[in-house]
């Protein structure tokens, strides 16, 4: 009975697979237990549209088949499905009033070594580079002392970032003079592309990571940490949990940058207001490391 209803539901929509209310329902429990993202009840199109394309990359034609793939612990079907649903807009300087707190911060250290920086959701890269752009600005040199760590779930926009390869209108926004000092643009075959200098890429070094990860690799302190736009997919639970481990990783002195929909208030005992989503650490004197 479960197949036919499935089937005649297809063919209703006009839909090429299968898609039951308990799929849907099914890809939510999955996604949330993977990435701790809570997708809404108004996303069902979307993952169908994502997912879909899985299915026809694996030729499947039934959704239920396609999440007990999952379910029986297909490792690299894991890491493409959560890539198909991770969210990846992005772009250089978005949320722009960020950028001088982050200049005043680099600053602040000049002449005291070397300064690390955090991107803990680097998508296609725009944002780290934005970083290493202020970075170099801030210090005057396209070598600055600066180390980033850009790291990201979805494995397939990391390849992208390191790459550093985008299309021209990426940058309409962005000052002609950036643009000059810091790309290069294509000819002939890339016409209409630009690249990041290598000076830049250097500076970033980029590394899958789950947020949810029980433990993550990665040692501190960091002068400055950006987890922008993402926590917005995360319950409040999840959230403070994330919170509290950026905590001993970020200097009682450095700066935590959120996206312009987020709020700590819930942590207000790890993190306190600095700026427009901008937070500290509530606490002082504690011990740095990672």
């Amino acid at each position: 009975m479960q197949i036919r209803e499935a089937t005649e539901t297809a063919a209703e929509n006009g839909r090429e697979f299968a898609f039951t209310a308990a799929d849907f329902e099914r890809v939510r429990t999955l996604i949330y237990g993977r990435a701790g993202i809570s997708l809404s009840t108004s996303k069902r199109e979307m993952v169908y549209s994502r997912l879909g394309r899985r299915l026809r990359a694996l030729g499947l034609s039934d959704f239920s088949d396609y999440l007990l793939l999952l379910e029986n612990g297909n490792g690299a079907e894991w890491e493409a499905f959560t890539n198909s649903l991770t969210t990846n807009l992005t772009a250089f300087f978005r949320e722009e009033h960020h950028f001088p707190l982050l200049a005043e911060l680099l600053q602040r250290h000049k002449g005291g070594g070397k300064v690390a920086l955090w991107c803990a959701a680097a998508s296609t890269g725009e944002e780290p580079y934005s970083m290493a752009m202020t970075a170099a600005e801030a210090f005057g040199t396209l070598t600055p002392p600066v180390r980033i760590l850009a790291t990201d779930i979805d494995t397939s926009v990391l390849a992208t970032a390191e790459q550093g390869i985008y299309a021209m209108e990426r940058l309409e926004k962005m000052p002609e003079e950036r643009i000059r000092r810091f790309f290069l643009r294509g000819t002939g075959q890339h016409e209409g592309k630009v690249r990041v200098r290598d000076e830049l890429r250097a500076m970033i070094s980029y590394r899958p990571l789950n947020l949810l990860d029980a433990g993550w690799p990665i040692r501190g302190p960091f002068d400055a940490i950006f987890c922008r736009n993402v926590m917005i997919y995360f319950d409040k639970q999840t959230q403070y949990g994330i919170l509290q481990k950026f905590l001993p990783l970020l200097r009682s002195d450095g700066l935590l940058f959120a996206g312009h929909s987020e709020s700590f208030h819930h942590a207000a005992n790890l993190f306190r207001p600095r700026g427009k989503t901008v937070y500290e650490p509530a606490g002082r004197g504690r011990a740095n490391g990672g």
